[in-house]
């Protein structure tokens, strides 16, 4: 698995996805400059503090816009919520409309 540093500097990079936008968990990886490294991304997420530990992870989804099936604070429907509260918007299959909400850094 990380190193306890790779999941604090993912959790860093997440907390920069504004308000209302997602990224994938790829775009995080290579962002961070480690690309074959979006299913540690994912082990990040699933072992971070949540929002009230500030880590938005429920803005980081698959690169077709779907949601994570083991959503780590209560499923993908909680994850849809959260991400509906904040103004992100959904295609009729029910993910993410990536060309209007993904995030540009």
């Amino acid at each position: 698995m990380a190193s306890d540093s790779f999941f604090a500097r993912a959790h860093d990079m997440v907390r920069q996805i504004p308000e209302g936008r997602v990224a994938t968990y790829g775009q995080i990886a290579r962002m961070m400059g480690e690309p074959r490294k979006a299913r540690f991304v994912g082990y990040a997420m699933h072992a971070s503090p949540g929002i009230a530990g500030g880590v938005p992870c429920h803005r980081v989804v698959f690169k077709d816009g779907s949601l994570a099936p083991g959503f780590a604070f209560g499923g993908p429907d909680a994850q849809r919520e959260l991400l509906e509260a904040q103004g992100v918007g959904f295609l009729p299959d029910g993910r993410v409309d990536m060309c209007r909400f993904s995030w540009e850094a």
